[in-house]
């Protein structure tokens, strides 16, 4: 009949829309099913967990190029809550989006429909995107958008029997324009909704290891740069770690030591005892160690407990301070300190003994010459005296930051170069000296006592530094730069070049030639550096030794109060 519908036809027609219709669910549900299973195997039961940020971008990558294909959209993107601002951030990476798309894509979670599916934790199918009220604040027209398909990202927590405890949004998924101008249907509801938990639980997971991973790699890199050696040994004495300043400590190379056994890896005796004492005894120590790798080094190792849960001892961590410069220092003051009583009770002596004796001449044994010989000696012994005083007020002013206080006057260098070392000849008979002064040698802006005591201590480490005798020679003259340079010569036992960088360090002494004997406090070369340098000028040595050693400072001529000032402000 002409117009009318075959039954029969109908009938079979719809039969065929039926089975396109079972086959394309079973063809989803596969897809489902293989998503999920590669989705669990590629994260939740992986043996490395996603751990970084690259790891989690490239997981979420393939898993949303296989939602595009499965859901027939053009676009996905996971949009996830930030509590402190209340908004619905799109990530990266996203299907369909560019970075710049993913940046701009953000809603207040009490806005849009990806606000109201976060707070309601029910999906929206939203098909006219660009007449729809609600997405006025996504932004659906910059992005192209026709229709949405929206659900929540939950969180389930289980209990020991796998039943449903607690339940946490975290976010939304958002897949967008269904491709073929088709529209999202239930069935695409079930399969996103079931996709979305997964994704849920590999967000949740990954951002957890990725924050103890980072926070891992921190303490680690921490550890690394401390100048301290950290070692941490178990229960079983195996090193669990060492960072780099260890390794150096103990000599122990690139990443070998991790596991073995702590004998295996460190030969010292005392770490040994001391982390088996801590481990044993249940308790922390500190104590000192002598290490040699190559030389000998002092270390100060403080020791604290790990424990587990259960409060019971699982390891030690041992940590390794360098102590040898300080140590060295304690043992040069304690010699300074020895060096400069004797160096006190020397002119005492002297002078209490030439004082007693003219006490008790009543008879007038001595004559006036011979009392005027000892009145000298007393009087050069008493300059000895104020010398070493002022040397010792002059590093307490430097040791305590406060700047040398200068007191400038036009200073005549050649006068006050034979001053001292004509003062300087009473402490020698065996020296001869050789003064050569400039004759256009001028006059220099400079405070005379400190450049006489700068004279001095060298002089007198001329001297004392050339016990055999010789000759002494000071050479002073005119350099360009409006500069004065003097040097002082003596024919000595000269310095080791291994003590050249540490003579203008405080305490140092060179040792002679006999080596149960060392000359001076171990402080006036010190003090002149920082004398010479309270007057903008430098100072430099050269020596060798047996053959004897060269001292020579450069000075300004010039050198005005601001300057002096200026340089008092740096040193204080």
């Amino acid at each position: 009949m002409t117009g009318q519908t075959d039954p029969v036809r109908q009938d079979e027609e719809i039969r065929a829309e039926l089975e396109r219709l079972r086959a394309r669910i079973a063809e989803l549900q596969e897809s489902k099913r293989q998503l999920e299973a590669e989705l669990q195997e590629s994260s939740a039961t992986a043996q490395a967990p996603i751990t970084t940020s690259a790891e989690l971008e490239s997981t979420l990558r393939w898993f949303l190029r296989r939602v595009g294909m499965i859901l027939q959209a053009e676009k996905a993107v996971l949009m996830l809550q930030e509590p402190d601002r209340r908004e619905l951030v799109a990530q990266w990476p996203a299907l369909g989006l560019s970075r710049d798309d993913v940046e701009a894509f953000r809603v207040h979670a009490s806005q849009g429909v990806s606000g109201q599916v976060f707070r309601e934790g029910r999906p929206i199918i939203t098909d006219d995107a660009m007449s729809d009220p609600r997405t006025i604040k996504e932004n659906v027209a910059l992005l192209n958008i026709r229709n949405v398909l929206t659900v929540p990202l939950m969180i389930e927590r289980k209990d020991a029997e796998g039943q449903i405890v607690e339940k946490s949004t975290i976010g939304v998924f958002n897949v967008f324009n269904k491709r073929g101008g088709g529209r999202f249907a239930e069935e695409d509801v079930t399969l996103l909704t079931a996709l979305a938990k997964s994704a849920a639980s590999v967000i949740s997971s990954a951002k957890l290891y990725i924050a103890v991973a980072d926070e891992k790699r921190e303490l680690e890199q921490t550890l690394q740069g401390m100048l301290a050696g950290v070692l941490v040994v178990d229960d079983e004495n195996r090193v669990r770690l060492m960072n780099s300043a260890a390794k150096h400590i103990f000599g122990v190379p690139g990443e070998d030591g991790t596991g073995k056994l702590l004998s295996q890896v460190i030969r010292d005796e005392e770490v040994h005892d001391l982390v088996r004492s801590c481990l044993d005894g249940n308790s922390e120590a500190t104590a000192e160690v002598s290490i040699y790798s190559p030389e000998e080094r002092i270390y100060q190792v403080q020791t604290a407990l790990l424990r587990g849960e259960n409060g019971d001892v699982s390891g030690v961590v041992a940590t390794f301070n360098d102590i040898t410069e300080l140590r060295g220092v304690e043992r040069m003051k304690s010699e300074f300190v020895s060096t400069v009583s004797h160096e006190l009770r020397t002119p005492l002596t002297s002078i209490k003994g030439f004082i007693r004796t003219l006490l008790d001449d009543t008879e007038g044994y001595y004559d006036r010459e011979t009392q005027m010989e000892f009145y000298r000696i007393i009087d050069t012994e008493c300059d000895r005296l104020v010398r070493l005083i002022n040397d010792l007020l002059n590093l307490s002013r430097i040791e305590s930051g406060r700047a040398l206080d200068l007191v400038l006057d036009e200073v005549d260098l050649g006068e006050l170069i034979s001053r001292v070392v004509d003062s300087q000849r009473a402490y020698t008979d065996r020296h001869e000296f050789d003064i050569v002064v400039a004759d256009d040698l001028p006059h220099i802006n400079a405070d005379r006592d400190k450049i006489d005591q700068v004279l001095t201590n060298l002089l007198s480490n001329a001297i004392k530094y050339s016990p055999d005798g010789g000759t002494i020679s000071v050479h002073a003259r005119e350099i360009e730069g409006n500069k004065v340079s003097v040097s002082v010569t003596d024919q000595g036992i000269g310095i080791p070049e291994d003590q050249i960088n540490k003579l203008f360090t405080r305490f140092h002494r060179v040792d002679s030639r006999d080596s149960r004997k060392q000359y001076g406090t171990g402080i006036g070369l010190y003090l002149v550096k920082h004398l010479i340098e309270a007057h903008q000028g430098e100072v430099s040595v050269t020596s060798q030794p047996g053959e004897g050693s060269t001292f020579t400072f450069v000075l300004p001529t010039e050198l005005s109060t601001d300057e002096g000032e200026e340089h008092e402000a740096k040193a204080s």
